[in-house]
């Protein structure tokens, strides 16, 4: 529970609730900090009155003094001006604290009440560079910042607050301690799991469970002032309103009314596309860069203006001959993303992964300690309620000593194994739609090259892939929904004892089900597609179909198309979806209402006014953090692991968040039933897998250079023939065998490293040792890099540990003072019983005595 604190708190102490009653005062101060007023909602009826903030302390006396950032420094002052004025700045201070420890020593009760601040590296990197910081923006009724532990009731006369029941707990714990009763309370048997709220749910009994909302989100058209407004209409004023798309989030305040989850998912969201506009600056460069070498690509040039001077063999058995000429667009098309800078590109993008980790494990530190649940998961985490109600047995727990409910760990990784195979399963069906899209593609391109119709045999394998990639991204989007709903059985299922372990568990479960789904077709695409199709005469056939080779231009800007078909047709469908749906859904759910309800008396007119409750109810429900991770995981995915093939990743997943923190905004604020406040110590496992994500991102993207690219074979040529790459494409194209000469009376050309025997020449052999060994050199770099990273970015600020090591002391010589005064307490309690029996014994003698 809450006792005050200041932030960067150097000097402060904790207040026992007896010394302050009896006169004696400790103050709140820190190094160098700020006055500024109370602006904890829960004070706005004292901000009136000369009081402190525990409501009847009265004030006497202020004292006020005014720091000047450094953004407000004039630049025209000399450095020697500037100079003086902060040597004038450090005797202030200290002369400022030598006053008013004495103060503090003579026994004057001071009280510095300080709003929890959040401070954002982008302001100080402005702040540096002395530009204006348009972001920044003070949001009203900051919530205050005080020390906190975990809540007993032999305690309660040691904590801020306790003698007023009904502001004891916030409305967020209270609304979490009524959510434990619902859940655990019996209603019938247990072995039937007729257990909890949510089981009646389920079946039915009650349609609905949820807190109510501070009040409604729209603001008065009379322009109240903003400290009479409630939490809600704060948020949707300066979260949620598509105004202040520019501007920081007020974490703190969505932190206190929403809980620490969904606190940690937004402050992570904005995190994230806060270090997106670095990476699509430079991801936009690269793009630009390939634009300016496509006109100058002397490849390129050459067949453009090749005309009929290579023909090329058919791509199908009934396709016809067809000129290299007739690929000109395609190809330059695809310089715009195979050149020099992919590699400059990748490598940026990779170390960019780990330094986005390191930092945010860093902001993650931070958010924890200020929201004091640092040791949440460790220490303070209690068991799911569905789990109390449905484990078998109880056991002690050996780090709280508390006796819990337990499920024997035998039979849960007997049912985790069985899941697993339920898991293997449909991942194998998602193999098999991968397949029926490969052979799908590869039948619609030989149809369309055998079709006769000129417009269609030259964009043949273009159309084949643009269809085949929104193909799959339904398939994508129906498997989803199947296996997520099967996931939720499984889980629960396998009786996990905490949430964070329910979560973490369910979350493994679908991710790796929709990383197989999302990214098997661009890994094929990527890796497989053409590598394994023969040559004239001797194809490589699967199922019948001859093998697909990579489009005219090549496989990485069929890879690039991929990734934009698949990710940017994602983000539209779900942004319209979250736009439109919540809508409509709100609109079906309050008409069934209206219509259900009787007719009054008078005139038959429905009432206008609805009650609170009847207003929650026609909103959605809330239903997990799950599908806002899962989408900005799988994005980040794109723009790490395929970032080679598609430089504008990072510029269109920046683009997509700036909206989507407004709409899930929105929607949290507008549309969903107010959500049971749940703690968090983090974002989860979700941190796991953005490690794993931007390991494989290396690996992938040295392949991706050294086997799909064409950046390779050039700079071989222009070391050993010329550098200007003129006779590039002559080198890339092989003759048709002997057999297929002779067999067809003409001969043809197609690109391949084989000699006329259709063997393996030396140079692919060449080739393939060069592009080995870019991908160890390529690994072995990065990942160096990113280790030396990893070493100089310490995963919390020294900050947070100084102020982690001083309330440790703090809460130790609190406790040792405790133990005093009820050390003298009991002493004196024991001589006021002691005289009271002397003196009835003195007065049973005098009486005696008369």
């Amino acid at each position: 529970m809450q006792r005050r604190k200041t932030m960067d708190d150097l000097h402060s102490s904790l207040v026992e609730q007896d010394r302050i009653s009896r006169g004696v005062y400790y103050g709140s101060l820190s190094k160098e900090s700020e006055i500024s007023k109370l602006s904890n909602s829960s004070l706005d009826k004292q901000s009136t009155d000369n009081v402190f903030s525990d409501g009847h302390t009265k004030i006497d006396f202020v004292l006020v003094w005014e720091t000047v950032p450094r953004e407000h420094i004039k630049q025209k002052d000399s450095s020697e001006n500037k100079g003086l004025r902060e040597r004038s700045a450090i005797i202030h201070r200290t002369w400022r604290k030598k006053f008013l420890d004495k103060l503090l020593a003579a026994g004057i009760h001071m009280e510095k009440a300080l709003p929890n601040q959040a401070s954002n590296w982008s302001d100080r990197v402005l702040g540096r560079l002395g530009i204006p910081n348009m972001m920044a923006e003070e949001v009203p009724n900051l919530p205050l910042d005080y020390y906190t532990c975990q809540f007993k009731v032999n305690k309660l006369k040691w904590f801020l607050g306790s003698d007023k029941q009904d502001t004891f707990f916030s409305t967020t714990q209270r609304q979490q301690i009524l959510y434990e009763i619902l859940a655990t309370t019996q209603y019938g048997h247990s072995k039937e799991r007729e257990v909890g709220v949510d089981w009646l749910l389920s079946e039915n009994v009650f349609t609905a469970a949820f807190p109510l909302h501070d009040g409604p989100f729209k603001v008065p058209p009379e322009e109240p002032a903003p400290s009479s407004l409630n939490q809600r209409q704060i948020l949707f004023r300066y979260w949620a309103s598509w105004r202040k798309w520019y501007k920081y989030q007020p974490l703190d305040h969505i932190r206190k009314y929403f809980g620490e989850k969904v606190a940690f998912y937004f402050a992570w969201l904005g995190f994230y596309t806060g270090w997106l506009l670095p990476a699509a600056v430079v991801g936009t460069v690269v793009f630009i860069a390939g634009i300016s070498l496509m006109f100058d690509d002397v490849p390129s040039q050459e067949i453009c203006e090749s005309k009929e001077q290579y023909r090329m063999c058919p791509l199908c058995k009934s396709c016809p001959y067809w000129q290299l000429s007739s690929i000109c667009k395609m190809f330059k098309a695809g310089r715009l993303f195979d050149h020099g800078g992919t590699i400059f590109f990748s490598i940026f993008m990779s170390l960019w992964a780990v330094m986005f980790l390191e930092y945010w494990k860093r902001m993650n530190a931070s958010l924890a300690h200020r929201w004091d649940c640092s040791d949440f998961e460790d220490i303070e985490e209690r068991p799911r309620p569905q789990f109390t109600a449905m484990a078998p047995m109880t056991i002690i727990n050996p780090i709280t000593g508390a006796e819990e409910p337990y499920f024997p760990k035998r039979s849960r990784h007997h049912r985790v194994l069985a899941g697993s195979m339920v898991i293997v399963m449909m991942i194998a069906i998602v193999v098999m739609f991968v397949v029926s899209v490969i052979l799908y593609r590869a039948v619609v391109a030989i149809l369309l090259s055998s079709s006769g119709y000129f417009r269609f045999v030259a964009s043949a394998s273009r159309i084949a892939s643009i269809t085949g990639s929104v193909v799959n991204l339904f398939f994508i989007l129906i498997l989803s929904k199947i296996y997520i709903a099967l996931a939720h059985f499984l889980t629960k299922w396998e009786m996990h004892r905490t949430q964070t372990k329910y979560e973490d568990a369910f979350i493994f479960k679908v991710f790796v089900f929709q990383f197989v789904n999302f990214y098997s077709s661009p890994i094929y695409i990527a890796f497989f597609k053409g590598k394994f199709v023969g040559y004239p005469g001797n194809y490589v056939n699967f199922l019948g179909v001859r093998n697909e080779e990579c489009s005219p231009g090549g496989c990485l800007i069929e890879l690039a198309q991929e990734l934009l078909v698949i990710m940017v047709g994602k983000q539209i469908i779900n942004n319209v979806q979250e736009v439109v749906i919540p809508k409509l859904k709100c609109w079906w759910l309050k008409h069934k209402l209206d219509s259900s309800k009787k007719p009054s008396k008078e005139g038959g007119a429905i009432q206008a006014e609805e009650a609170p409750w009847e207003k929650n109810y026609q909103l959605l429900v809330f239903e997990g953090l799950f599908d806002e991770y899962l989408e900005m995981v799988m994005q980040f995915g794109f723009i790490t692991i395929f970032v080679a093939a598609c430089p504008l990743a990072p510029l269109f997943a920046l683009l997509n968040n700036w909206v989507e923190i407004r709409l899930d905004a929105q929607k949290f604020v507008c549309d969903y039933r107010r959500p049971v406040a749940e703690r968090a110590q983090g974002i989860g496992i979700w941190f796991y897998i953005l490690e794993v994500i931007t390991h494989l991102a290396v690996i992938s993207n040295a392949f991706l250079i050294a086997f799909t690219s064409d950046f390779l074979p050039r700079t071989y040529y222009e070391y050993l023939y010329d550098r200007n790459l003129r006779g590039y494409v002559n080198f890339t194209l092989a003759y048709a065998p002997w057999d297929f000469v002779l067999h067809n009376n003409t001969t043809c050309r197609y690109r391949a490293f084989r000699d006329q025997e259709g063997n393996f020449s030396l140079t692919y052999w060449h080739l393939l040792a060069i592009r080995l060994g870019f991908v160890i050199v390529f690994e072995h770099v990065v990942f160096f890099i990113a280790r030396i990273i990893e070493l100089l970015v310490p995963d919390i600020p020294e900050s947070v540990e100084v102020k982690v090591k001083r309330e440790r002391y703090l809460a130790k010589e609190a406790l040792a003072e405790n133990k005093v005064l009820l050390e003298r307490r009991d002493t004196r309690s024991k001589a006021n019983v002691s005289d009271s029996a002397a003196t009835r014994d003195w007065e049973i003698e005098q009486d005696q005595g008369k």
